[in-house]
């Protein structure tokens, strides 16, 4: 049976298995829907290990490049990962032990501070309402408010009444957190030692006709990943290091504590440092003017040295993703994943854009197969 050029080019019978295969998969995801309680311990056993994997392979990626530099300064690999882990292990431990003394005591005032420095920060604006234009239309909220929200007290015990039957899992969450932070160096070290041997074992187990496709697409996933991890926390590390000299400088009380949760949150692009300098203006509010303006000084001006000096050297163009693109992806993955998805929701974009990227060029080489010649071809690049 002859078949024309569209369904020859759109893929012919492949194109009929390919539906009838989606209409499987369908149908098996609607049946799982209906029996998922079944799949349950599976759930549960994915659950423990994927946090330590994730840990792994961020830890890889950060600390890959240094084990390669050492295995081609003639220093055996294992011995090369052996002397990178405890090096690094020291390292941290000299850090926590010398500055978690002064992070636990401003942590502790900070908490104990914070709700009169809130306080302090809504007086000052009400009262500058209430002398403002602003203040028939501060009568009128604070009157919705006393008619809408009066029993705002017992809502709110009812909620932690209800939060108290959520505590029987906080066992659970931290058996999961000590099981990930256990086991997650062992995982590290075997990747350090053989990511290069699993790359190849995976792509030996693909049909050979696949497996230039397959090893393209795993390397430029590794560029693209493996180059955001690493830019993102050096760019954090900075924008915390900065910080806190920054700080230092203008007097701002809990220095370190503020500098330690920006870098902390600025893994985050753009919502990160939005959210790390919300504390530090209540401080500096309640303090004075003067240190406000000091503050937004300080944050202007490590911003301008991130944006022109540290993350252009760092990250350079490897990414190639609009900022517009970056607070979609953010939104979306948080909106459905939460805490977890804001912080992998860049590297799972970057992974899906190189699988899309691949399938594209395969359809322009595909394309030009049959319609080029007489239509005109599509570009290489």
């Amino acid at each position: 049976m002859r078949t024309s050029r569209f369904m020859r080019f759109i893929g012919g019978r492949d194109l009929i298995f390919g539906l009838v295969l989606l209409i499987l998969i369908g149908i098996a995801i609607y049946i799982y829907t209906k029996v998922s309680f079944i799949f349950d311990p599976i759930l549960t056993i994915v659950s423990t290990v994927v946090p330590p994997v994730i840990l792994a392979f961020i830890a890889y990626y950060l600390l890959n490049p240094i084990v390669n530099l050492l295995e081609r300064g003639r220093i055996d690999r294992i011995w090369g990962i052996i002397i990178l882990i405890l090096g690094i292990s020291g390292l941290l431990t000299g850090i926590i032990l010398l500055t978690a003394p002064a992070i636990e005591a401003q942590v502790k005032d900070l908490a104990a501070n914070f709700p009169s420095y809130l306080s302090q920060m809504g007086a000052g604006i009400e009262g500058w309402i209430q002398t403002s234009f602003l203040a028939p239309y501060y009568e009128q909220g604070y009157a919705w408010f006393t008619s809408n929200l009066s029993d705002l007290t017992s809502r709110v015990m009812e909620s932690i009444g209800g939060a108290v039957k959520g505590v029987q899992n906080i066992a659970n969450v931290i058996t999961r957190v000590v099981v990930a932070l256990v086991t997650f160096p062992f995982i590290l070290f075997f990747l350090l030692k053989d990511g290069g041997h699993f790359k190849a074992f995976c792509l030996k187990l693909l049909p050979p006709r696949y497996r230039d496709d397959a090893d393209e697409i795993l390397e430029n996933m590794d560029v693209q990943v493996g180059s955001y991890i690493q830019g993102q926390i050096i760019v954090a590390s900075c924008i915390g290091v900065l910080l806190y000299i920054g700080y230092l400088i203008i007097g701002l009380d809990y220095a370190i504590t503020l500098a330690v949760v920006a870098a902390v949150t600025s893994v985050v692009p753009y919502l990160g440092p939005m959210i790390a300098i919300s504390p530090a203006i209540i401080i500096a509010i309640v303090d004075s003017p003067v240190m406000l303006l000091k503050l937004g000084i300080v944050w202007a001006a490590v911003q301008f040295l991130e944006g022109n000096f540290v993350s252009p050297n760092v990250m350079g163009k490897t990414m190639h993703i609009h900022p517009l693109t970056i607070i979609i992806v953010l939104l979306v993955a948080g909106n459905l994943f939460g805490v977890v998805g804001v912080i992998l929701g860049i590297p799972g974009y970057a992974i899906l854009k190189v699988i899309a990227v691949h399938l594209f060029k395969r359809f322009k080489f595909r394309y030009n197969r049959f319609y080029g010649d007489e239509y005109g071809a599509y570009e290489e690049k």
